[in-house]
């Protein structure tokens, strides 16, 4: 009580001297203790002495909140919204105090002068009314645009374009750099430990990506805040004039995203929040003259003078060095310009010599967030809550940066938080957005982006954020149209030309996402994202000289992020990709062979994405275009067009459309499509020969001895299972291995030609190398020993605390057959390989109780994977080992949930022995007496034959990625071989691939399959009237035309 009472004479002393910073230090203080209306009216009028209004305001809200009668928070409040030039805002907030006023029985002195300022508020919105109207009858044109003043800002913008483009800090965690449209289909990227790897490895990301975006897609906002928008505090000022602004609260928004250069990461973005620097506390002596420097220490940093304000605040730190607000200000100009280490010993000090300096807490976090130190700035952020429990610029500020370290749920309770005190908040509306549509809330989410558009229609980072939500979905309808609104309010907006070169990428429209994103390099040349994703649309549509200029201009280019230099590595191997292609582009479509012709080295740096010093030293380089293609490009006869090519692009436009999933996430893609049906044709075409011979030797043998028959398939059998695993020697095509659309193995004991399950399934691979040669579709035995004994595909349905958009759908099941294979085998393996017992303590109870990934994982107490198996259809009583289903923590409440199938040597062998005995079976099935058959009935066990096979293929996974379209295609060429057409479409929800990972048993994926699958097939031989594919696309150059050639 005594301490209460001389804090109130120091108080009185305090303001008799106009000591007004020190003042508001005892008012903190004395309201610490007690919350006192009056204490907090009188902290407000301190803040107004200082001008710094945006404090004036927020203690007048906390008042009327208390007490909506209280006249004196209605007359700072105004004069505060007058003094920032929101006149209108003055003049309602001072009726509302009048109306309560007259209403009851209120100070009258009060309502004096609530009614002389009503009377001076009201005489001069008159006159500037007739003002604004002399003014517009003026010459300005009707299209003049509006001064730089927004009615729901606070202050004028002076600085409007030069702050917009300047208050940023580089962060060392961008997430910009996702690139890759991924034709649909699943990543199968490595999962090698990196400390095996001497160079730099840049770990690869799920579903093919190159950021740290998980559902598939892209991290967009490079320029315009996503990356570390820490500063949303940082524009308030106490300078009187009120031209401190950092930001105008609307407009600057805008021009701040426009004008952002494509390698820099923004540190403010909320800088726009007109948040004022809080001045509490100086010295006795000189006061006004200190608060004066400390003004002008504000003002220059608004003014974008730092190192002018660093020597304001120098002077008032030599007088008192421990002086916290002259610290703030100069940490504050220190982070603008990018000294992070010594802005956070400032805003340190700040803390050492106020602990109780709220500023001071946030600050710091924010630049201890811009340097990537997640834990410690969201400590410093929730420090700074204790202060300002209900402080909606705290709350947003600590969910952007929850956010950007992908802990997606606090980010939610944060920005739900936070709109509730501030409903008109835009940037935490679209973040909201952006968290909840991480954790799978799609609704949600989307109604989060549409509220920040509401509240702000020219709101460019919501409209771009919005846009990125459909495009997760597969939306490109809603996506573009998103764009499209974007391109009317700033038609210079580069990173939408990126944003819709990258959608049209993902469609298969290569050649208009070009011109998009040609207009983007004209509006930001240095763009890695633009020149990269140009090079590999010009890569795909053969314009060879263009992609290899982009893929060198991309390698050029001095980079300021890990995940923009992974772009450099990438463009690297692209450029040798586009060489070799141009080298092809002239011979027959068979001699296109990456797997035989590129050496295995140079394919797992590719894979791995690592850096390329290693491959530059050991593996020969690929000529130059002056040698191998003059031109640079296709030829016109490439394009010619003739009956027989229209017929084929036709019907496959029609098939390949069937391998399409409609399922959140994968994109349609006409390119893709116009492949799948090409190489099923062909499929079918090749197939149906080798069967016609295997047919003839059937019926040979059955007049002959039958033992010839078994001796040549025995044979055949052997043959292919001695095929080379392609050693780290392998540069050049080997006769056996390669090529196998040109020619298939020939057994020379009985004159016969054999094709084997891997020249079925080689044809498909070839096209959908050549479809989208940006994607690394390899054979894993075709890699070096050392890598292929390790790698595996990686494939997470959880990624943190984000849901997976494309995978996540198959997490119950998932998770059951988890639970399955636990209750079965009563162990589970350790990041160790070694066994984790699961019979005791009760343990497979919990299990089998368990709902979620934390539920398992609190049972097992440890990172672990446990195997599925398949049942052997060729080798009674085996088991295959299927997929690795693996559960490891990530971060305090996240978890890499993820199925990651092994291609070791052994694994190989077994599911080569396995698809070799499917493929005969099937062939044994057609070739008898059901050959030729349009007896839908009778070709019942070529059917299951077929969706057996398939069944291998998936649990199999041998290839870097693509296996899952690679299977379908198969399977659509293996049907029409046997006159069977599947003219339906794979339902809605499912994901033919996960049915079959998720069977034990071939039987039960068979039946499941065929439910959908067989009432939509058709029995035809209408197939063999197209065009021989091979003989109509002879050449490299024709397939690429004819990918091509679709009318964008």
């Amino acid at each position: 009580m005594a301490s209460t009472i001389s804090e109130r004479v120091e108080l009185a002393k305090l303001c008799s001297s106009r000591d007004w910073s020190k003042a508001i230090r005892v008012l903190d203080s004395l309201l610490s203790q007690s919350c006192i209306i009056q204490d907090i009216c009188n902290r407000a009028f301190c803040y107004s002495q200082l001008e710094l209004h945006k404090h004036v305001i927020k203690d007048c809200d906390k008042a009327l909140q208390l007490d909506p009668a209280l006249l004196q928070p209605y007359i700072l409040k105004g004069r505060a919204f007058s003094a920032l030039g929101r006149k209108e805002d003055a003049l309602l907030v001072w009726e509302q105090g009048y109306e309560y006023a007259v209403r009851q029985s209120a100070d009258l002195k009060q309502l004096l002068e609530l009614e002389e300022l009503l009377a001076i508020a009201k005489r001069n919105s008159s006159i500037s009314c007739e003002n604004h109207a002399v003014e517009s009858s003026g010459s300005l044109p009707a299209s003049e645009p509006e001064p730089l003043i927004s009615s729901n800002s606070s202050e004028i913008c002076n600085n409007h374009s030069k702050l917009s483009g300047e208050f940023e800090l580089h962060s060392e965690s961008s997430n910009s750099s996702e690139i890759h449209s991924e034709s649909n289909y699943r990543s199968d990227v490595p999962n090698e430990s990196s400390d095996k790897i001497k160079n730099k490895k840049f770990d690869s990301q799920p579903n093919g990506t190159y950021g740290t975006q998980l559902n598939g897609t892209y991290n967009i906002l490079d320029k315009s805040g996503d990356e570390s928008r820490f500063w949303n505090e940082l524009s308030d000022t106490s300078d009187s004039s009120s031209k401190l602004s950092l930001i105008c609260n609307k407009s600057s928004e805008i021009s701040e995203i426009r004008g952002r250069s494509s390698d820099k990461f923004d540190i403010h973005n909320e800088a726009k929040r007109n948040k004022k620097f809080c001045v509490t506390r100086i010295p006795k002596t000189k006061s006004i003259n200190v608060d004066m420097r400390l003004s002008r220490g504000i003002a220059k940093v608004n003014e974008g003078k730092y190192g002018d304000a660093i020597s304001a605040f120098d002077q008032i730190l030599k007088e008192d060095p421990t002086y916290p607000e002259a610290l703030i200000g100069r940490g504050t100009a220190y982070a603008f310009q990018r000294e992070l280490d010594a802005a956070i010993a400032d805003f340190t000090k700040a803390i050492q010599s106020n602990p109780s300096a709220g500023e001071a807490w946030k600050r710091r976090g924010q630049a201890r967030a811009a340097l990537g130190e997640s834990v410690e700035a969201i400590a410093d952020l929730t420090k700074a809550l204790e202060f300002e429990p209900n402080s909606a610029d705290v709350l947003h500020e600590r969910g952007i940066v929850n956010f950007k370290f992908k802990d997606f749920n606090a980010a939610v309770e944060d920005l739900s938080a936070c709109v509730k005190l501030d409903k008109d908040n835009k940037s935490a509306y679209t973040y909201l957005g952006l968290a909840l549509s991480s954790i799978g809330e799609y609704r949600k989410a989307e109604e989060a982006h549409m509220k920040s558009i509401q509240i702000d229609r020219n709101f460019l980072e919501a409209w771009a954020h919005l846009t990125q939500f459909y495009q997760d979905l597969a939306n490109s309808e809603k996506a573009l149209e998103c764009l499209k609104q974007v391109l009317q309010i700033d038609g210079r907006f580069a990173k939408a030309y990126h944003l819709r070169g990258l959608l049209l990428h993902g469609m298969g429209e290569h050649r208009n996402a070009i011109k998009d994103l040609s207009v983007g390099l004209n509006l930001e040349s240095s763009n890695i994202e633009c020149l990269y994703l140009r090079a590999s649309c010009y890569h795909a549509i053969g314009e060879y000289r263009e992609a290899v200029k982009d893929y060198d201009a991309a390698l050029d280019l001095e980079l300021d992020s890990m995940e923009k230099f992974v772009l450099q590595c990438l463009a690297f191997y692209q450029k040798e990709i586009a060489l070799y292609t141009a080298s092809k582009i002239n011979s027959e479509f068979c001699w296109f062979d990456i797997d035989g012709d590129i050496d295995p080295l140079f394919k797992e740096y590719w894979c791995k994405r690592l850096h390329p010093k290693n491959v530059c030293e050991k593996v020969y380089r690929q000529p130059p275009l002056r040698d191998s293609l003059k031109k640079g490009k296709l030829r016109k006869q490439d394009f010619s067009v003739t009956k027989q090519k229209t017929a084929l692009l036709q019907a496959a436009d029609s098939i390949g459309k069937k391998i399409q999933y409609t399922c959140p996430g994968f994109l349609p893609n006409r390119r893709q499509h116009r492949m799948a049906g090409l190489a099923a044709i062909e499929i079918a075409q090749k197939v149906s020969k080798a069967w016609r011979s295997l047919q003839i030797e059937w019926k040979y043998s059955n007049k002959s001895t039958p033992k010839y028959g078994k001796k040549a398939r025995r044979r055949e059998k052997i043959n292919i299972l001695s095929q080379n695993r392609g050693g780290a020697g392998c540069s050049t095509s080997s006769s056996s291995e390669t090529s196998t659309s040109c020619s298939v193995v020939e057994d020379r004991s009985s004159g016969r030609s054999m094709m084997r399950w891997r020249d079925v399934y080689s044809l498909a691979v070839k096209w959908r190398q050549i479809s989208e040669p940006c994607d690394p579709v390899v054979w894993v035995d075709k890699l070096s020993e050392e890598f292929n004994s390790g790698f595996g595909s990686h494939t997470p349905l959880i990624l943190g605390q984000a849901k997976v958009v494309r995978y996540f759908p198959n997490f119950q099941r998932t998770l059951s057959v988890a639970k399955a294979v636990m209750k079965e085998k009563m162990y589970v393996y350790n990041k160790g390989d070694n066994i984790i017992d699961l019979s005791e303590d009760g343990k497979l109870q919990d299990i089998m109780n368990a709902k979620s990934c934390s539920d398992l994982y609190r049972v097992v107490d440890e990172d672990f994977w446990l195997a599925t198996w398949c049942n052997s259809t060729a080798f009674e009583g085996r088991h295959l080992e299927g997929t690795r289903i693996t559960l490891l923590k990530m971060g305090e409440h996240g978890f890499d949930f993820a199925i990651r199938t092994p291609c070791t040597p052994s694994r190989w062998d077994d599911f080569d022995a396995e698809m070799t005995m499917a493929w005969e079976a099937l062939c044994n099935a057609y070739c008898g007496e059901t050959y030729g058959s349009t007896d839908f009935g009778v070709l019942e066990n070529v059917r299951d034959a077929i969706l057996r096979m398939t069944y291998y293929w998936y649990n199999f996974m041998p290839l870097s990625r693509g296996s899952a379209a690679i299977g379908f295609i198969v399977l659509l060429g293996l049907f029409l071989a046997a006159n069977m057409e599947f003219t339906g479409s794979i339902p809605q929800g499912l994901q033919v691939d996960w049915e079959a990972m998720l069977n034990f048993d071939p039987n039960s994926f068979v039946d499941s399959v065929k439910s959908w699958l067989y009432p939509s097939l058709k029995v035809t031989t209408s197939w063999k009237d197209y065009p021989n594919v091979s003989s109509t696309f002879e050449t490299t150059g024709s397939v690429v035309a004819a990918l091509s050639s679709s009318s964008d």
